[in-house]
């Protein structure tokens, strides 16, 4: 039974999560996702489950590695230098095809920077989540709504595939509080996950004598072999890239421009267009991809070919805005850059001068590319 209630992102996250069937955190304490940590200790005992608060971030993603080699639904979650911590494992965890889930909730980089929010692991999370050849699923909510059904959906997309799956989330979305429905508790006992799904039939359930043994393994010292693996993965991942991507429009069917930002931005953006609709003027539409890997590239250009110009604000120096411009590219739609860094967060006053800024530079025939940060045209 659904529980509508208020809650914190980062405490529904894991709520969500523990309904979900997790049933191993491993983590560490990193500001701004450590209520993520503080909530499954606190409850991750009582559903059953195992919670370890690990000596590093290194130690938390390689146990999440051993769990995940059980079948078992096994998660672990940091901030961005802590993320960084955890790629070898993410790689190891990618190469043995183990299904797993990983939370960022982004601060301000690089560095240590500041605990503000950023989205500034963008390339870290879809092109450089760690060494060799493969992907992960990165899930973008914008919601505390979506941090909660995010979970649920990452776990469920992780086994289905076979592979790692990352919520990407930043501090604004882990602290801010909102109404929203929890699903319900699954009451089947998930302890025991891989028994009761006979599909999984690559998880070490100890073989009783009753099948031969199973291997978990990343290391492939055949060149050919290795290459072939390699192959094999990337065409389950061009599957995925079909059948995965997931975005959202609000807007009319044909915009004068086309707003394209994610996650906690959104948010802002929406508010400054529902604002430009009430003037006389362009009007503007708002798309968000939800899955950033896979990218909604199809999506995106069926609606950019109505616009007329591309407007991507995002909390970083461009990053996400290089997706848009590879999904665009044929199109060649005049896009807009509006960045801000740092932990700065845009008003909507701010984004609504954006919209109008960027129209304005249409409307004189403005070649060259804008690039907005903060109160300056760079």
């Amino acid at each position: 039974m659904e529980e509508r209630v208020l809650m914190k992102g980062n405490e529904a996250l894991a709520e969500a999560a523990i309904r979900a069937g997790c049933r191993c955190y491993f983590g560490y304490p990193i500001t701004p996702q450590t209520e993520i940590a503080a909530y499954m200790a606190r409850y991750m005992p009582k559903a059953g489950g195992s919670f370890v608060q690990a000596e590093s971030e290194v130690a938390a993603a390689n146990m999440v590695l051993g769990a995940a080699a059980t079948g078992t639904l096994a998660m672990t979650s940091s901030s961005s230098p802590g993320i960084s911590l955890k790629s070898e494992a993410l790689s190891y965890i990618a190469a043995s095809d183990l299904p797993a889930l990983i939370v960022n909730v982004m601060r301000a980089g690089p560095g240590l920077g500041g605990i503000q929010p950023s989205q500034g692991d963008y390339w870290q999370a879809t092109r450089a989540a760690g060494h060799g050849d493969f992907h992960q699923l990165v899930l973008a909510p914008a919601s505390v709504q979506e941090m909660a059904d995010f979970a649920a959906l990452a776990f469920s997309l992780a086994f289905r595939w076979r592979m790692p799956a990352m919520i990407l989330a930043d501090g604004t979305l882990g602290q801010m509080m909102e109404p929203l429905r929890l699903p319900a508790r699954q009451t089947s006992n998930l302890s025991d996950h891989a028994s009761q799904h006979p599909e999984l039939n690559w998880a070490l359930t100890g073989t009783e004598n009753q099948r031969p043994h199973r291997i978990v393994n990343s290391l492939v010292l055949n060149p050919a072999a290795l290459e072939a693996s390699v192959f094999d993965r990337f065409a389950r991942y061009r599957q995925v890239q079909e059948q995965e991507a997931r975005w959202t429009y609000e807007g009319p069917e044909n915009p004068d421009i086309l707003v394209v930002c994610y996650g906690s931005v959104s948010r802002i953006y929406k508010q400054a267009i529902q604002a430009a609709d009430r003037e006389p003027g362009p009007r503007a539409g708002l798309f968000r991809p939800q899955t950033l890997w896979p990218f909604p590239s199809a999506a995106l250009a069926a609606k950019a070919e109505r616009c007329k110009k591309i407007l991507v604000p995002e909390l970083s120096m461009g990053q996400f805005c290089d997706d848009v411009r590879l999904a665009t590219a044929k199109l060649q739609k005049p896009v807009a850059l509006a960045c801000r860094a740092g932990g700065q967060v845009p008003a909507p006053g701010e984004a609504l001068q954006r919209l109008r800024q960027t129209w304005a530079c249409w409307i004189q025939d403005h070649e060259q590319e804008e690039v907005y940060y903060g109160d300056r045209q760079i």
